[in-house]
């Protein structure tokens, strides 16, 4: 469990005390957390949607807290194009901001950041603005990195040593985790503007243009997931096209090479007709001629194979 106080505390049990401003962070299972929401009346519906491990992206809030739930990416194992959607939980109380996630690896990385840009004298909204902004910019962050990616996808597909199931594998991952960035950057948007009309005026006003830069970041979000998964379906049509013609050049390689013997199989196989009377059957030199022949009609054919480009 991490606190903010005058500067960051670590520590394993955290004693919230109702009098103080206390800016917590820690990991959904605490009981402790979980014990002084219940014992100052949170709602039992926010509690069910805290541990709730599907709860989508949401916004509650009564007299005495206000609970809003986002999503935080992070990194599949398997590839580094693959993200997964994990919940975070903020509650805001009077003097109380409570960041509660599964994942202690999200803890550690937005209190990271925070601790970089925190104040003793920030306000409790202010630091709401803050965490969500931290999110936000490690999303942005993500889709930055496709954005590189998919650069160096372009450029592979035209390579010789493309690895076709590969290239496929992190398209695929692109886009799924596109999709779910673009999903969760408009839920996220509703989400932030139900905390700014929520906010009482003074601190509306006092956090305007925050907000508004936070809302910025987040149609940046929705604008640009869109356009890269667009782009990563263009390329997608553009490794089929490659693949294609690589493919056509392959058969048409193999064509060349039966049009060379097309003719020379022609030739061997009238001669490997048993007709008793064949005039070069006696020959001398028939054997040899018959090669003089197949040689310079499968030449022929090379050369002009090789004008028309086929090979």
């Amino acid at each position: 469990m991490y606190i903010f106080a005058d500067r960051l505390y670590k520590k394993d049990e955290i004693r919230l005390d109702d009098m103080k401003k206390q800016i917590v962070f820690t990991t959904i299972d605490n009981r402790e957390i979980l014990q002084w929401l219940e014992d100052h009346d949170f709602p039992e519906t926010f509690i069910e949607d805290i541990v709730n491990e599907d709860q989508s992206v949401t916004y509650e809030e009564n007299d005495d807290f206000k609970l809003a739930i986002f999503k935080y990416f992070i990194r599949d194992e398997e590839d580094d194009l693959l993200f997964h959607a994990h919940n975070v939980v903020i509650i805001l109380a009077d003097n109380k901001f409570i960041f509660l996630a599964r994942d202690r690896h999200v803890i550690k990385a937005v209190i990271n950041k925070l601790y970089r840009r925190y104040k003793p004298s920030d306000s409790i909204e202010y630091i709401m603005y803050v965490v969500i902004d931290i999110m936000v910019d490690h999303t942005m962050h993500i889709v930055e990195t496709i954005d590189d990616r998919l650069e160096e996808i372009e450029d592979r597909i035209f390579d010789e040593s493309l690895d076709e199931q590969e290239v496929q594998k992190s398209l695929y991952f692109a886009r799924r985790t596109l999709n779910r960035i673009g999903k969760v950057s408009v839920q996220h948007n509703d989400i932030v503007n139900k905390i700014i009309h929520h906010f009482p005026v003074v601190i509306r006003k006092k956090l305007r243009y925050e907000f508004i830069d936070l809302k910025e970041h987040l149609s940046f979000l929705i604008n640009e997931s869109k356009t890269y998964l667009d782009r990563t379906g263009y390329l997608q049509t553009l490794l089929m096209g490659f693949l294609s013609n690589r493919m056509n050049q392959a058969m048409q390689r193999l064509a060349a090479i039966s049009l060379i013997f097309l003719p020379l199989t022609f030739i061997v196989g009238n001669y490997g007709m048993n007709f008793r009377f064949m005039p070069e059957l006696d020959w001398k030199y028939g054997y040899a001629m018959v090669w003089v022949l197949n040689i310079a009609i499968a030449w022929s054919i090379f050369k002009w194979l090789k004008k028309k480009k086929w090979i």
